[in-house]
């Protein structure tokens, strides 16, 4: 059978979706910008390292159209447009953060077993970075 005939339940599908949107490389950069309070675009642009300005914008979208933050533009000249967590936005700070310790706790484990992986394979790929760093600082890098 092939993947094409694979049939996936629909929960499985939004599952999918979800985790592709959290775990793309700029999400939960963003995410972790935003964990302290609402930042205007060029706030998040100078905290989220290396984002250009049309992934910032798409980012934001995408986040915003999942419910995890919200959009909150204000009447000014120029105009002033915030962006903030949701109350479901802040519910996916636990599980991302224990995700990071996690991560964290068996980094040395996770890269013995790439080198044993790449000695035996005859491969030296370099390991994955990580997407977002747990303790608060205001600076989030991809890694």
């Amino acid at each position: 059978m092939s993947p094409r005939n694979i049939q996936m339940p629909d929960e499985c599908l939004f599952v999918r979706e979800i985790l592709d949107r959290v775990g793309d490389k700029w999400s939960l950069c963003i995410v972790g910008a935003l964990r302290a309070g609402p930042k205007r675009f060029n706030e998040l642009k100078r905290a989220v390292e290396g984002i250009s300005q049309r992934m910032l914008t798409l980012t934001l979208r995408g986040l915003e159209r999942d419910g995890l933050i919200k959009r909150k533009m204000f009447p000014t000249i120029p105009p002033r447009v915030d962006y903030e967590l949701t109350d479901l936005g802040q519910t996916l700070l636990e599980p991302v953060l224990a995700l990071v310790a996690w991560a964290e706790q068996n980094k040395a484990v996770i890269q013995g077993a790439r080198s044993d992986y790449d000695a035996m394979s005859g491969t030296s790929s370099p390991p994955a970075p990580l997407p977002l760093q747990a303790h608060s600082d205001s600076r989030v890098q991809p890694r």
